[in-house]
């Protein structure tokens, strides 16, 4: 049987470390403030707005709520985000993806203080991992890493296979990996003779957006197989990237959808803004 990670029990311990670090803060005077801003009323973005809402009062950081309508206009979504990137009291700021059609997600990154950038998502974030330096990093492939350590895995010397090359996922999972000396291969829609390259993986993270589209041909025994999709199937049932039952029995270890990678993005954006609270 391969190990199962656990991804709400390392998310929980985490968030109690957070917890504990932000009472210390509070010693000192120091208190954090998460903006979170929704536009628009797509129901899962609400799920994940009310998630993160909740893990902020659990480990005692006070969060903002915007909730703007569908038609806000990006001139108004950017002049709120300027007024926030001035309060002093805001630590970290959330714009909610997707964004409505009408509005460049890309311009209201860039608008974000990189200092304020919890999600990771700024392009001076994302040059900082390239090159090695101090800088946010999207919550995801951060909880990926923490999975991995928290449950013994080593990454340095593995070859790791990422597949997908989302700049959410992908590409930084892949800067991440190589941080820790793993030997990375990033493939994607194009790669040809898929299976042979994902079968060299001691560590494959799947991120590709299909459901169960990968079966036991892909993995080599003994892997450790990390699934970064979420659906739902036929039955309303939940699942992944990874048709788990036919994959588990050769795993070395592996992450269950749901319980795996999901609890530990929320986590990773709380402690990014710990963090940002903690620097200032």
């Amino acid at each position: 049987m391969p190990q199962i990670i656990d991804g709400k029990a390392i998310s929980a311990a985490i968030k109690e470390e957070l917890k504990e670090k932000v009472e210390e803060l509070k010693a000192r005077d120091v208190h954090i403030c998460l903006a979170v801003i929704q536009v628009g009323n797509d129901p899962a973005s609400a799920v994940y707005v009310g998630n993160k809402k909740k893990a902020c009062a659990y480990i005692g950081i006070e969060s903002l709520a915007y909730e703007l309508p569908e038609e806000t206009t990006q001139e108004e979504l950017l002049r709120l985000i300027g007024e926030l990137n001035a309060n002093q009291k805001v630590n970290g700021i959330l714009v909610q993806l997707p964004l409505p059609k009408h509005i460049d997600e890309n311009d209201v990154i860039r608008a974000i203080d990189p200092k304020k950038d919890v999600d990771g998502f700024h392009p001076q974030s994302v040059g900082a991992l390239c090159i090695g330096q101090e800088g946010f990093v999207s919550c995801t492939p951060a909880g990926i890493i923490q999975l991995l350590k928290r449950s013994g895995i080593e990454i340095a010397g593995k070859e790791c296979v990422v597949i997908g090359r989302s700049n959410i996922v992908g590409k930084p999972m892949a800067l991440l990996l190589l941080r820790e000396n793993g030997t990375v291969t990033v493939t994607h829609s194009r790669t040809k003779d898929l299976k042979e390259v994902t079968k060299r993986a001691d560590i494959l993270i799947v991120a590709i957006g299909k459901p169960k589209m990968i079966t036991k041909e892909y993995v080599k025994e003994g892997a450790v197989v990390i699934d970064v999709g979420i659906h739902r199937n036929e039955n309303n049932k939940l699942c992944g990237d990874v048709d788990y039952d036919d994959v588990a029995p050769i795993c070395s270890a592996i992450t269950p959808v749901p319980g795996g990678v999901g609890p530990m993005t929320i986590a990773m954006l709380m402690h990014n803004c710990v963090e940002a609270g903690n620097v200032r």
